[in-house]
């Protein structure tokens, strides 16, 4: 069999078997598991409006500290299934009253350990947003977790179930752009200085010391919360944690399990923004591993016009380059000394409206629960690729660059680095033991 028609036909078997429907994939078509939604904004709703649509789950439950959110929360259970789950402000009285089957922690990033690990071990399996974890010793602790109950856990980094992001890693695995020597992940979209907002009282219906969680405590700022939380280191990692972590998911993906860089070294700022954030809007960090390097970049204006792509990553090898992005799909630039090597491409394939693949990976989710196997997006992948983007904001606020042990996941003989990977936590709330 040639290596094309081998890579066409693993690629519709992989792309067909992520979207199968969950009673082709073996679960039970009169199982209904019992479903709670901690986070309820927008793109917690979008995952729960998708789970609802699979007819896999009855929801019971809709958790969060906005009561607007809250509220938003039961009108999407009831208008997608006629069923009023119960109201929640506390998703430690939701696990304890409730027991749910699953629950999808859409919450923002630095509440993502606390809640994952206190659901698997109230018997919960959950679907989690990336990035895993805020720091890297939180996602050793949610791995962990995870095994200690034998919990299923997948995170959504969706684009491991997107028919165009697998023909294209396939396209790379089968050797046909060569030997891959350099990396380029990178998010370039429009957008400027901006400009601040004041802090504000905090809205009626909203617990704000509960939303910081072990976070600092801050004033409320409308720029935080609903969105742009990532922009605030408190809470999140910036554009690296936010669309990073997809891209970087890629390349892990491509390069296989313990496949770690030795290196880790970033630099940037905020030379353009003028708003009140405080996440970089330049950066650039550089990965080296055994057999190639990497290279993260992010600008939060300009964008990309003189280059095809705003977005994505760039696999350089010897046979050529293969760009594999999101709405314009993978294409293939033969390099002009292969004679006769062909340019190609593939379209993608992306679930509207919002061009997303959560109902690939939800199938996926809930056939791994059936069949008692890890999910396509287990949480120690997504752990591997979230260490990815905090390392690079790690030596960021260091000023310089690190030495990493993947094996051990540690930073070796560098006390001042090594603290990065855990942060303080504000009491009562405690860090997760590793």
């Amino acid at each position: 069999m040639t290596t094309r028609r081998r890579f066409l036909q693993v690629a519709a078997l992989t792309a067909a078997s992520a979207f199968a429907a969950p009673a082709v994939l073996g679960a039970d078509k009169n199982k209904k598991y019992r479903l709670a939604l901690v986070g309820s904004g927008w793109w917690g709703k979008n995952i729960f409006n998708t789970a609802l649509a699979s007819k896999t789950v009855e929801p019971v439950a809709v958790v969060d500290v906005d009561k607007r959110q809250l509220e938003t929360g039961i009108k999407a259970s009831e208008d997608g299934t006629g069923i009023t789950p119960k109201r929640f402000t506390d998703y430690r009285e939701m696990l304890e009253q409730i027991k749910p089957d699953i629950v999808i922690n859409a919450t923002p990033d630095h509440w993502h350990p606390l809640i994952t690990i206190a659901a698997v071990h109230a018997g919960a399996n959950v679907y989690v947003e990336k990035p895993v974890c805020h720091t890297v010793n939180e996602g050793i602790a949610m791995v962990k977790a995870a095994r200690e109950t034998g919990k299923k856990i997948q995170v959504g980094t969706h684009r491991r179930v997107s028919p165009h992001n697998q023909q294209a890693i396939e396209f790379l695995r089968s050797g046909r752009a060569g030997e891959v020597g350099h990396i380029r992940a990178f998010v370039h979209y429009q957008g400027g200085a901006g400009s601040p907002a004041p802090d504000e009282p905090v809205p009626d219906g909203l617990d704000w010391n509960f939303w910081c969680g072990p976070a600092p405590l801050v004033p409320f700022n409308p720029r935080i919360h609903p969105k742009g939380f990532r922009n605030f280191l408190n809470f999140g990692n910036g554009q690296l944690g936010d669309w990073g972590i997809h891209w970087l998911d890629q390349i892990t993906w491509w390069a296989g399990d313990n496949v770690y860089p030795k290196s880790v070294a970033s630099t940037g700022g905020r030379f353009i923004a003028k708003d009140n954030s405080d996440g970089p809007d330049t950066q650039t960090v550089i990965y080296q591993f055994d057999n190639f390097d990497l290279e993260w970049e992010h600008r939060r204006y300009s964008g990309n016009p003189p280059e095809k792509h705003n977005i994505g990553v760039y696999f350089y090898g010897t046979k050529g380059t293969l760009h594999l992005g999101w709405q314009d799909g993978w294409s293939f630039y033969p390099s002009q000394d292969c004679n006769g090597t062909p340019a190609e491409h593939g379209d993608p394939k992306l679930d509207k409206p919002d061009d997303q693949n959560i109902a690939g990976l939800w199938a996926n989710f809930i056939d791994s629960i059936e069949k008692d196997r890890l999910p396509v997006c287990d949480i120690e992948k997504g752990h591997r690729s979230t260490t990815l983007a905090l390392l690079g904001m790690l030596s960021l606020k260091l000023g310089r660059g690190i030495v990493w042990d993947g094996e051990k996941q540690v930073i070796p003989n560098d006390p001042a680095a090594a603290k990065l990977l855990s942060r303080e936590y504000r009491a009562p709330w405690k860090y997760p033991a590793i």
